[in-house]
Order: structure tokens, then C-alpha cells, then sequence
């Protein structure tokens, strides 16, 4: 009743898991993942099981393959679960039982693997596939790439209902303190992918330092018009709506930036990250 996806990005040294399934907290159900040893996906008749035991036999060394024969070896239950993992080195191997319910199965490709049951149809596997081979930019919008066109190819077969992505690096969070690089998850929710994305835009704003150095907008002109409607808007600044970019405007901006927890977007030039702006001009169109 999921689909998943997990990846490894060897350039950045990142290992990703991506839900989606009519079903609550997928997400906190499905997805494991440790840095420097790999991520795991259990779903169908899901053994929580499968996350730690298999996280605990990969960090011995053991490939993804042959985690995935040690943990199904002795479960007399092997053929109602799933379960795609990627090892520390990028290996994949995935695994579905012969008694999951249709449609199901796997697709493997270089550095992830694609899985699901309970599906319209394998167009939905194909196209993550397809989608993560072919989208540009970090593992995150790769990820969020493949469950998008998933979803758009059929998805489950009884709905929507909520999604996931765990992603894990070295000293992944924003102050080094654990590995957890993106953790963010939608429950009960209509439009739960579309949702995600949502979040992980605000997510991204707060907690991730990954801007493109050429996406920046310079603070003057019309720029500064807009920034200044919102920062009235939103109750930062009373003066008048013009093109100055004075002292009065740089500190209400400020606390702005601190208000949204913004911070690590904060320049100390006369820029503006696009991300940011980008998030004022949505905040004047309402």
C-alpha cells in the first residue's frame, strides 16, 4: 500500500528515503536511515523491524543484498513484505514478496532502487525511475521529483494520504549535532506529496545552506519596494514604501529574517538570496 524510494548521493555522501501511501505517518513507519552506513524501506505487511536490524547489519559491512537475505531468511512472513535498501558504498537491492498484493514489485538503477505495492500500475516505479535519473539539483529534489511523477503515474491504487523524506549525512543537521540532514513529514492531508513540498520549501529557508551563489537579487529598486510592502504587511516597518534601503529598513528586515527563522539565509552584503525573495514576493500575492 506505499510507494518508496531510496538513494544514495555519492558527491555530497547522502542517503535518502522517499514515501508515499494511503496510510498515517508513513513516513515515521517506513523510512530508516543512518550516515555513512545507508537507508532502508520497509513497507507492504511492514516489519518496523526490518529499519534497525537492517541498519545495525549494514553498519558491519554487509551489502544491501545481503542484508535483505539475512533479514527475510527467517521471517515466515517474507512474502507480504517489501523492503528496498542502499548500503554505504551506493549498492541497492530491493525485495517483494511473491503474496504481495498487486500491483508490485521493484525497479533498480544506479545508486537507488524504486518500490511498491498495491499500485494502479509498474508505470508508477518506471516513472521514479525515470523522474530521479533525469531531475537536476541535490538528492532532496530528486526525491521530491520522483514521488511527484509516481504519483502522477497512478500512485496507490486506494489513494493518498500521507508522505515522508528522510535524508541523513554526516553532521547533517544545522549545527553538526546528528545526521539528520532533511526530516520532514505530511499526515492526513488530501494533497500529501504537494504538501510536502510545501513544507520542505519552508524547511529548506530555515535549516539549509544550499543556495545557487548566482541566485541572488540585489536590494534596490523595485526589490526594495516589495520588501518594504511586506515588512509593513507584517508589522516590521511604518515608513514610506520606496526604493531607499536605509538603516531603519535594514533592521526591520533583520527581525524579520530572526521572526521567520530565516537566519542562515542572511546575507551581509547588499543581497538577497532568491529563495528568500521569492518567499516575500508569494507573502505580497498572498
Amino acid at each position: 500500500m506505499t510507494f518508496s524510494i531510496v538513494a544514495y548521493d555519492p558527491k555530497e555522501k547522502e542517503w535518502g528515503v522517499a514515501v508515499q501511501s494511503k496510510f498515517v505517518a508513513v513516513g515515521a513507519l517506513v523510512s530508516y536511515a543512518k550516515a555513512n552506513v545507508g537507508a532502508i524501506a520497509t513497507q507492504a505487511w511492514l516489519n518496523t523491524g526490518y529499519g534497525p536490524k537492517g541498519l545495525a547489519l549494514l553498519e558491519q559491512g554487509l551489502t544491501a543484498d545481503e542484508t535483505i537475505k539475512i533479514l527475510t531468511q527467517h521471517d515466515e512472513n517474507r512474502e507480504h513484505r517489501q523492503v528496498g535498501i542502499v548500503d554505504s558504498f551506493g549498492g541497492v537491492a530491493s525485495f517483494t514478496g511473491k503474496k504481495c498484493y498487486d500491483w508490485a514489485g521493484h525497479v533498480i538503477g544506479e545508486n537507488y532502487a524504486c518500490q511498491g505495492n498495491i499500485l494502479v500500475s509498474e508505470d508508477t516505479v518506471l516513472a521514479m525511475s525515470q523522474a530521479y535519473r533525469e531531475t537536476s539539483g541535490g538528492l532532496v529534489d530528486k526525491l521530491l521529483a520522483a514521488l511527484e511523477e509516481g504519483q502522477d503515474a497512478g500512485g496507490d491504487k486506494r489513494g493518498k494520504q500521507s508522505a515522508g523524506i528522510l535524508i541523513v549525512k554526516e553532521k547533517g543537521v544545522y549545527d553538526g549535532g546528528t545526521d539528520k540532514y532533511v526530516d520532514i513529514r505530511v499526515d492526513e492531508h488530501e494533497h500529501p506529496i504537494k504538501e510536502l513540498r510545501r513544507v520542505f520549501e519552508h524547511y529548506d529557508l530555515s535549516l539549509l545552506e544550499r543556495d545557487d551563489p548566482k541566485d541572488k537579487v540585489k536590494l534596490a529598486g523595485d526589490v526594495i519596494k516589495t520588501i518594504k510592502e511586506v515588512l509593513k504587511l507584517d508589522g516590521f516597518y511604518e515608513g514610506e514604501i520606496d526604493t531607499k534601503y536605509d538603516d531603519v529598513t535594514k533592521e526591520a528586515l533583520h527581525e524579520w529574517i530572526l521572526t521567520n527563522n530565516f537566519e542562515v539565509k542572511e546575507r551581509e552584503d547588499n543581497y538577497m538570496w532568491g529563495s528568500v525573495y521569492r518567499f516575500i514576493q508569494k507573502r505580497k500575492d498572498g
